[in-house]
């Protein structure tokens, strides 16, 4: 009797740290939505959830994770210093970024673009005259609202020069259907070398892997560079333990127990 108690006791203990385990791990991650529980032959549930050492993209980058990966692996090795320090100073202007951006309704994706172009250095001026933090040209700057003459130059004042470069983002996403890497390829070499490469692709509605062996060799490293540096904010504590594993299936098996309850939980890949 005292045995058969005893199995019992065991059995209990064992369920309820399984779901206490499963519920500890939802919560753990942060994820909403992404825990489920299915059944398989033999069994009662499994537990599956996302995995938390996967490398997460962005949403709207996420279609362009295999073509970039090996790339942006390299990228955070080789760039490791610059990237900490560029992020180190990011802290101030992020927030106003974004809150820029909302109001035009562009991407927060955006964002990063002055590390790449400035080093966000107010003052930094390119060897063809484009100045500020946005690196605009006089004549676009004009375009789009920007005051650069006389001592005050609206493109080194950051608020200012972020709403411009949000309504410049805007018309070109227009033009490209959304296509945030076609828009920041424009951003680089400029629309009509875009729609030189699309015209030359021959592809009826490209994407920027349809064009890119068409683009200036400078515009398609500034590109992966800008896929880089927003995959690695995503991921920014695996990045700074040097933990990007792009090989992380997109689920785990947190649980699988059996019909008779017999066994302890065992926890395994689903994929």
């Amino acid at each position: 009797m005292k045995t058969i108690q005893s199995k019992s006791l065991l059995t209990l203990i064992i369920i309820f740290f399984i779901i206490g385990f499963s519920t500890s791990a939802k919560n753990f991650i942060g994820f909403k939505d992404h825990y489920t529980s299915d059944s398989l032959p033999g069994s009662n549930s499994i537990y599956v959830m996302e995995n938390p050492l996967r490398v997460v993209f962005p949403e709207i980058l996420e279609e362009h994770r295999e073509e970039s990966k090996t790339y942006i692996k390299n990228y955070s090795k080789k760039e490791r210093g610059y990237i900490i320090h560029m992020f180190s100073k990011g802290k101030k202007y992020f927030p106003q970024a974004k809150t820029i951006f909302d109001k035009y309704n562009v991407p927060h994706e955006f964002q990063v673009l002055p590390a790449l172009e400035s080093n966000f250095n107010a003052n930094a001026v390119s060897p063809v005259g484009a100045v500020g933090y946005w690196q605009f040209m006089g004549e676009l700057a004009r375009e789009y609202g920007l005051k650069i003459g006389g001592k005050y130059d609206e493109r080194k004042n950051f608020v200012k020069s972020t709403t411009a470069a949000a309504k410049f983002f805007r018309d070109q996403l227009d033009y490209f259907n959304g296509d945030i890497l076609l828009t920041v390829a424009a951003y680089n070499c400029g629309q009509g070398r875009v729609r030189s490469a699309i015209k030359k692709s021959g592809v009826k509605n490209p994407d920027y892997w349809d064009i890119k062996e068409f683009l200036p060799k400078e515009t398609k490293r500034f590109v992966m560079n800008f896929v880089s540096l927003n995959v690695i904010q995503a991921n920014y504590d695996k990045f700074l333990n040097k933990n990007l594993d792009f090989t992380a299936p997109e689920l785990i098996q947190l649980a699988d127990i059996d019909s008779s309850l017999s066994e302890n939980f065992v926890s395994r890949n689903s994929l």
